[in-house]
Order: structure tokens, then C-alpha cells, then sequence
């Protein structure tokens, strides 16, 4: 899966991710405080996702029902590897190394950079 998703259509495709399926009217409502956007906004916003496969609708009674198309957890990650390759050069370490750097990083943060390591089978000493 290689879609780019701009920091708006994040934020409508999270609103889907929360507790799909949605209706127009209902995302519009649901962004409407945290956006300003208005009904004819979400309507371009979910055919631009639509078109890169991000959404789905099915026709259903007197308003269509949008579900995401990608799972969370893909889009995420896809997008974490697009902002490694354009920042750091695909560089993980690199990444780290700028967050320890400018101090950055908590407590909560290590133990769980920590727990990953091992997870993954790394040391975290």
C-alpha cells in the first residue's frame, strides 16, 4: 500500500478509523469544530480518498456509508518509512539521534523505545 495522504485527509480518515461507517453528515459534524469545514469540503476530501483507495462506501438507505479501505496500523507505518525517506534519508538512527540531541525525548519515551528493542530483539542497555 503506497498512498500519500495530506494532513487534512489524515484527519477525516481518523475520524473513519474511530467508529466507521460514517455518513457525510455525520463526518461533517464531526469535523465541523475541529475544522471549520463545510459539507461540500468533506464531500471533495472523501473523493480524493476514495480515489486513492483509502475509503470505501456502500449506498445504503437515504445516505451513503463511508468505512476506511486501509487499516491504521499500514498507513501509519507506510507514512512513518515516506517521512524517514524524505527527512533522514531512510535513516532510523539518524532520527533517534536528532530526538536524543535536542533532548526530546522522555522517560515514558525511552522505556518504551526499550520495550520495542527487546520486543524486536535488540539490547536496550
Amino acid at each position: 500500500m503506497r498512498i500519500n495522504l495530506s494532513d487534512s485527509e489524515w484527519k477525516l480518515i481518523g475520524r473513519l478509523w474511530e467508529d466507521p461507517p460514517k455518513t457525510i453528515t455525520e463526518l461533517t459534524a464531526a469535523m465541523r469544530t475541529e475544522t471549520g469545514w463545510s459539507k461540500n469540503t468533506v464531500i471533495t476530501m472523501l473523493s480524493r480518498l476514495e480515489a486513492k483507495g483509502a475509503v470505501r462506501h456502500e449506498e445504503g438507505g437515504r445516505a451513503k456509508r463511508y468505512y476506511p479501505a486501509v487499516d491504521r496500523q499500514d498507513a501509519a507505518r507506510v507514512e512513518t518509512e515516506n517521512f524517514l525517506g524524505r527527512v533522514y534519508g531512510g535513516s532510523l538512527g539518524l532520527m533517534m539521534s536528532a530526538m536524543v540531541d535536542s533532548r526530546q525525548l522522555t522517560q515514558a519515551d525511552i522505556a518504551e523505545l526499550s520495550a520495542i528493542l527487546e520486543k524486536a530483539g535488540g539490547e536496550s542497555k
